[in-house]
């Protein structure tokens, strides 16, 4: 049952091509569950796992128990430290919203620019993008959608330039999780060097900072056509350039796990200095949505929607305890709300607090409410307040990043590594699978920082220590459904590895040869387009893409970094992420819709990421590889 098992490619009649039909069958259901049968993501990723197990035990001739033993070591990789970093830093965000803090930080927004374009800009690009480096899995969508539904958005229009501008973050998102995911699974199945964190960081560094340009000009076009590239192109080119500038310069040079925040921060700075300089023409016609619609508060429909990596209960005006409405539009019977001033909200108090609330909350914050419901300005201490949370975790993740800091962290007693027990797998070549190795840095593990950041958090927005525990255990409670989900996935990927079935797909997938150089970021796509998770599709397609790329005679690193890069722009229209952005507009059912206004963008996007992998894997552009 626990003998040793030594990996083969083709155990179906000596042949690769018969071999293939059994290996893809875990890709094959996980993809017809999700994507035709519309399954819930936690279920039809434990179904494709336990297909996974009996094609490695009854066609690999896997013994049992290291089939079983390899799936619970990808189980326990998907809990630490993928879903350590992901649970730790939306509590964060959690705690944002308990104190009000959050509506703050919206309103901050609101009044950089009352021109919807350069809204969209700041809030569905630049603030989207630190949300994806806080938490990922969804987060941004839900948040930031909200937040410009309460501008004035139109439903279509929120939904789409949410969706379209998650995009160059993603493979940076939740503090670098989908890159520490590839350098686990590509560096388990090739024994290339480069394939660590930083240098895979790295070398996605050198590709999504070209989509994050472009990125800003599609959300203007998509939000005012032609006119809003004419009138707004200066707004969108800053954005663009200064983020991909910075993401390019953090993921080289500073550090991978930092990168989104960095360029989140450098990329919002930018623009609120330029629009303090010049203003774009904002034409009459630019119109809100002509009635004041109320954000939806139904949380059971949206959890039925998210029960997958997206299900992140985590969009403002989402609880129950509170609701929220946006703000009188152009047209509509409030008239137009001044620029820079707060919008009205006649029917929710600061923040998400109960009526019997709000003598706990802050002097500043009660007094942001006056006669009527009528907010005036926040105060600059609330303000700076508001911002906090991200300057902390700058700061700490800074400090854990330093050069000697990060070298003592990785040392025992703090960083732990250990062959997983009883597991005993020998790769084709005879050697024991590094994959079997579990490192667990419980002190520098990222989510374990986002603790700290938290706590600091919590003191900073004075939330008491009994509010925030229970923010954690609602954490917990809200992303059940992705734990489930995650776990799977990585036992499922974990599995497949292991046990050979990537390697016969790897080989397979070889015959292609120099072809596949401009296929591999069409992998990472579907991958990312079935699953919604970039994290996702790396675990599945990370291992075979090396496997590949070294029977291809092709770079495992840059095919390793295609995976990812390539999976950033099927985010836009995976089910779970068209899900949470219907949801939270009140168009649930209405996901096709959605789909249309963005698939376009996703293809033409995806086009240009193939391309660019084409000439990086040529004389062209081999220069950018490290």
């Amino acid at each position: 049952m626990f003998d040793q098992f030594k990996v083969v490619t083709d155990p179906v009649g000596d042949s690769v091509a018969l071999s293939a039909i059994f290996a893809v069958l875990p890709l094959l259901t996980l993809f017809v569950l999700l994507g035709v049968m519309k399954v819930k993501a936690w279920l039809a990723g434990v179904m494709s796992l336990a297909v996974a197990l009996i094609v490695a035990i009854a066609v690999y001739a896997m013994p049992v128990g290291q089939a079983v033993l390899s799936a619970t070591e990808g189980a326990a990789f998907g809990f630490f430290p993928i879903l350590w970093i992901v649970i730790n830093a939306i509590w964060v965000y959690n705690l944002t919203v308990e104190s009000g803090h959050f509506d703050v930080l919206r309103r901050s927004f609101e009044r950089v620019s009352p021109d919807m374009r350069i809204q969209a800009i700041i809030i569905a690009f630049c603030f989207g993008a630190l949300l994806e480096a806080l938490a990922g899995f969804g987060t941004p969508v839900a948040i930031t959608v909200v937040m410009l539904m309460a501008l004035g958005f139109r439903p279509i229009h929120a939904a789409s330039v949410s969706l379209l501008a998650n995009t160059a973050p993603v493979a940076f998102g939740a503090l670098a999780t989908p890159i520490v995911t590839l350098a686990s699974v590509s560096s388990g199945a090739n024994p290339d060097p480069r394939l660590t964190v930083d240098t895979l960081g790295a070398m996605v560094g050198r590709q999504t900072p070209i989509l994050a340009v472009v990125v800003p000009l599609m959300l203007v076009a998509l939000v005012d056509g032609r006119r809003g590239i004419r009138q707004t192109w200066p707004a969108a080119l800053v954005a663009g350039v200064s983020f991909g500038l910075a993401q390019f310069v953090a993921a080289n040079y500073i550090s991978v796990p930092l990168t989104d925040i960095v360029a989140a921060l450098v990329s919002a700075a930018a623009v609120v200095l330029l629009v303090r300089v010049w203003r774009p023409v904002t034409p009459a016609d630019l119109g809100r949505e002509p009635e004041a619609a109320a954000v939806p508060a139904a949380r059971g429909a949206v959890d039925a929607e998210l029960a997958g990596p997206g299900a992140v209960r985590a969009a403002a005006g989402t609880r129950s305890d509170t609701t929220s409405t946006a703000a009188p539009g152009l047209g509509g019977s409030g008239g137009e709300t001044p620029p820079g001033d707060p919008r009205i909200d006649e029917t929710a108090l600061v923040g998400r607090h109960r009526d019997d609330d709000l003598e706990q909350r802050p002097t500043d914050q009660v007094r942001a409410v006056t006669a009527g419901g009528r907010r005036i300005a926040d105060t600059p201490v609330e303000v700076a307040r508001a911002y906090a949370p991200y300057l902390i975790i700058i700061a700490i993740f800074s400090i854990a990043n330093l050069g000697a800091v990060k070298t003592a962290l990785a040392k025992e007693p703090w960083t732990v590594k250990f062959n997983w027990p009883g597991l005993d797998i020998l790769g084709g070549n005879g050697k024991p699978l590094s994959s079997m190795t579990f490192t667990f840095n419980w002190l520098p593990a990222a989510g374990t920082l986002m603790i700290l950041a938290a706590i600091l958090t919590a003191l900073v927005l004075r939330v008491p220590a009994g509010r925030a525990l229970r923010a954690y255990g609602r954490t917990y409670f809200e992303l059940r459904y992705a734990i489930v989900t995650v776990m799977a996935v990585l036992a499922l990927a974990y599995v497949m590895n292991q046990s050979g079935q990537t390697n016969t797909l790897g080989a397979f997938l070889a015959a292609a040869g120099g072809a596949f150089v401009f296929l591999s970021a069409i992998l990472g796509w579907i991958g990312v387009a079935v699953t919604g998770s970039d994290t996702s599709a790396n675990a599945l397609f990370g291992a075979l893409q090396v496997q590949t790329a070294t029977r291809a005679g092709l770079d495992p690193l840059l095919l390793a970094a295609a995976n990812s890069s390539g999976g950033v722009l099927g985010k836009m229209i995976s089910p779970q992420n068209l899900a949470i952005a219907a949801a939270a507009v009140g168009m649930a059912g209405r996901e096709g819709e959605i789909f249309r206004k963005v698939f376009g963008w996703s293809l033409v996007l995806l086009l240009f990421m193939c391309v660019l992998v084409a000439l990086q894997g040529s004389p062209v552009l081999s220069w950018m590889v490290p």
